[in-house]
């Protein structure tokens, strides 16, 4: 078994989240994966498995450091990276505990690209108690919020809470209660808080706390990402066929990028990024940088 580590999102080892990446699995128990997604310390390792029908090509199960996550969007791209450049770029189908997720790999430059299509995504608002507690957790207010895009739960495999910054310089200032916050999450089943700041409408930043995994902040979130296409579309600010760019760890210094495709009659959402593979040396400073314990 040999156990790897990507970046996703990004095109050098210095941006992106990592991921560690198991390519064949096979015979390994839940225990074992807990145990080698906590000694690998990224917020995700994925764990792929031989496909268990004809509609899938893989089995992919994903594990933070505490515990299985149905779901993951940057684990997910590290994969089909991994799996693209020891056999070809082409269509990947993983069937994972949240359903069926078609990847597409192709080269790009001097790395690969994959776009992942979502389960399909749903949007609700936010019960106004369960606002006011993830904002007091936050120790931000309502005069933080930007009024235009109102408070939700979005969905793409895993729940997070859509909460938009009036401004980028409240969204730079993060700084919460881990312990409110995950007891919240737990709570309300939110896999992270997915924070927001609209500086166009085809481009915004993003901050991901990620208390659940044990995990103060993701530099990349892939699930969320395609939650918040879900969502656009829901409050119809989705730019139809338009990507969306969103903008994530330059506050944490790893830099990532996320292009958000939402289709007017699809409720799956694209979220395509590239993936580089680490070194023993990038692997350890990206697993700090990304606060991982």
């Amino acid at each position: 078994m040999e156990i790897l580590r990507y970046s996703a999102f990004t095109d050098r080892p210095d941006g992106g989240n990592p991921a560690g990446v198991v390519l064949d699995a096979q015979g390994l128990g839940d225990a074992d994966m807990l145990r080698i997604a906590a000694e690998v310390g990224f917020s995700e390792t994925a764990f792929a498995l031989p496909a268990e029908s004809p509609d899938s090509t893989h089995r992919v199960r994903y594990f933070s450091p505490r515990a299985e996550v149905d779901f993951c969007g940057h684990a997910t791209v590290a994969t089909a990276v991994a799996l693209a450049e020891r056999t070809a770029p082409g269509a990947l189908v993983f069937r994972t505990n949240a359903g069926q997720v078609g990847v597409a790999t192709e080269a790009d430059g001097h790395a690969v690209r994959a776009t992942l299509t979502s389960v399909p995504t749903s949007s609700e608002p936010v019960a106004e108690r369960h606002l006011d507690s993830a904002l007091e957790a936050l120790n931000w207010s309502r005069a933080d919020l930007d009024p235009g895009f109102p408070a939700h739960v979005a969905f793409a495999g895993n729940h997070h809470l859509m909460l938009a910054a009036a401004t980028r310089q409240r969204l730079a200032e993060l700084d919460y209660d881990f312990e409110a916050l995950e007891a919240l999450s737990r709570d309300r089943g939110w896999t992270t808080v997915h924070l927001f700041h609209r500086q166009t409408d085809t481009l915004f930043h993003a901050r991901d706390p990620f208390p659940l995994g044990g995990v103060v902040e993701d530099p990349a979130t892939g699930a969320a990402a395609a939650a918040f296409g879900g969502y656009l579309r829901a409050l119809g600010r989705a730019p139809g066929d338009a990507p969306v760019t969103v903008l994530q760890g330059d506050d944490m210094g790893r830099p990532s990028r996320l292009t958000v495709t939402t289709g007017l009659s699809d409720l799956r959402v694209r979220v395509s990024g590239q993936a580089v593979p680490l070194s023993p040396a990038s692997a350890g400073t990206a697993g700090a940088a990304s606060g991982c314990g």
